[in-house]
């Protein structure tokens, strides 16, 4: 039996390498996989699976750079506050509620989905009553002790992980032996209407783009690593176990949709009855299609609102240690879980469900630019601030991170070349556009922020912050940050 042990931080460690695979996978698959595929497929046809494949290489690598790093420093903030320390105090205040920010507008985006797949078994319904119940049982979820959360999780994203694994192989006896009255398939739909490159290198490339989505929220492993029972076991074998079974089900799914369903007809997926993974199911003669597919989607959006919940509780609470956010926001409930950071999550995220009422809406579109630009930048100050780890230890004479990131620093700087270009590009994809016109000044007001607290006096103290290596024999980090110890000394 394993026992509870606490960070330096004061989280409990509580979470198994079982339940930090899935609420990886429960973070990553949301609605997009089985509806917004559809939008990736328009664009390359049957070579979208390329694009899964090569975007999962990408997530790999983001993965596996923040393992180096969290079995290190496990530490609340993950990433954040570790970019804080090997990259500055600024880079650490930008991204941290950065990153805060495009997972509360993620979360207010998956509850009104789901509030929307209610509706397709009670249209006359209006839409804030779901929305409002769902937002009220994922902030009850996550205001429970972390090892109830885990758990729930766990089954939770097993739903949505059990019904890919049933629609691959219903496929693939659809496509090699066939089912009564429906006639093996064959894989002849790969190289029809068009080919299986049938927008050629451009249109691959514009998939890319969207397949990359996809995988945005596969650093939550890292960000568990506070509450993790063993980081240094548990971190790396999780992150590597979600990534390839993430992208498994990603690229077995999608290809088995490619196969099955002419590309052409996918592509003008949108409404549940449309979707690509409804289509297969009603091939295959299962009754009421649809509505198994509508409850498949509607657990996966909790799921992915209730993993993301989580991730910006976590984010606010290292903010608060870090005098970055009010010292109130950090202060954690008898079970160890910050539930002032869980109620200020919890108002934006009904905040961003307010503004996605009207998909047409200014307001709307500021938050979707906003949370693809945001996306995309985290990402490369992750890797930015890898390259920063192992540079700066290697001139301290530090030892090497139990786990190493292969072929780094190439692989990552290639990966955050490519991470670049697609942000760059999103200025001339529709649909994208906005990302670069609300983005970025979100990105400047966020400076300006921190300029000002730093002039005024307030970020003095965060220079002198340090992040000693973890230490697995007393299961805490030899010295907390000053800033924690400051934190907690004004609590008593």
């Amino acid at each position: 039996m394993t026992t509870s042990t606490a960070s330096p931080d004061g989280l409990q460690r509580r979470l198994t390498s079982r339940q930090l695979t899935m609420i990886g996978i429960g973070g990553a698959i949301g609605t997009g996989l089985f509806l917004g595929s559809s939008l990736a497929i328009s664009q390359a046809g049957p070579a979208v699976v390329l694009a899964y494949i090569l975007c999962g290489l990408v997530a790999l690598v983001i993965a596996w750079a923040l393992a180096e790093m969290v079995v290190v420093h496990p530490t609340a903030g993950a990433f954040g506050t570790i970019a804080h320390h090997y990259l500055g105090a600024g880079t650490g205040f930008v991204l941290r509620w950065t990153y805060w920010a495009m997972q509360v507008i993620a979360i207010g985006g998956e509850v009104i989905a789901a509030g929307v797949y209610v509706q397709y078994w009670w249209p006359q319904i209006t839409l804030w009553i779901p929305v409002t119940v769902f937002a009220a049982f994922v902030l009850i979820v996550n205001a429970a002790a972390v090892s109830f959360f885990g758990e729930f999780e766990y089954w939770f994203a097993m739903i949505k992980v059990t019904a890919i694994v049933i629609f691959v192989l219903l496929g693939v006896v659809m496509i090699v032996f066939g089912l009564p009255d429906h006639p093996a398939t064959g894989t002849h739909l790969l190289t029809s209407h068009g080919g299986f490159l049938p927008h050629g290198l451009r249109g691959l490339m514009l998939a890319m783009v969207f397949v990359l989505f996809s995988y945005i929220g596969t650093e939550v492993v890292s960000v568990t690593a506070a509450e993790s029972e063993d980081p240094v076991r548990d971190i790396p074998r999780a992150a590597r176990a979600m990534i390839l079974r993430l992208a498994l089900f990603y690229v077995a799914a999608i290809l088995i949709v490619v196969i099955i369903v002419p590309w052409t007809v996918t592509a003008q997926g949108g409404a549940i009855e449309a979707s690509p993974f409804v289509k297969v199911f009603a091939s295959a003669g299962i009754p009421a299609a649809a509505t198994v597919m509508n409850f498949v989607v509607l657990t996966a959006a909790l799921s992915s609102a209730n993993t993301n919940l989580y991730l910006t509780t976590r984010m606010l609470h290292s903010l608060s240690a870090h005098r970055l956010a009010p010292g109130w926001v950090g202060r954690l409930s008898s079970s160890g879980v910050p539930r002032n950071a869980l109620v200020l999550s919890g108002l934006g995220l009904v905040l961003a469900a307010i503004f996605s009422k009207n998909s047409n809406s200014n307001a709307y579109l500021m938050l979707f630019g906003v949370s693809v630009f945001a996306a995309l930048v985290v990402w490369i100050l992750i890797l930015a601030t890898h390259t920063a780890f192992r540079v700066k230890r290697r001139q301290r004479g530090l030892p090497d991170s139990p786990v190493r990131l292969w072929g780094a620093p190439v692989t990552s700087g290639i990966v955050a070349l490519f991470l670049a270009s697609v942000l760059v590009s999103t200025a001339w994809v529709e649909g994208l556009d906005p990302a670069w016109k609300f983005g970025l000044p979100f990105f400047v007001i966020l400076i300006v922020i921190y300029v000002v607290m730093k002039r005024t006096g307030h970020c003095d103290h965060l220079m002198a912050s340090t992040l000693a290596d973890y230490n697995p024999d007393s299961a805490e980090i030899d010295s907390p940050p000053v800033a924690l110890k400051a934190l907690e000394l004004e609590e008593e």
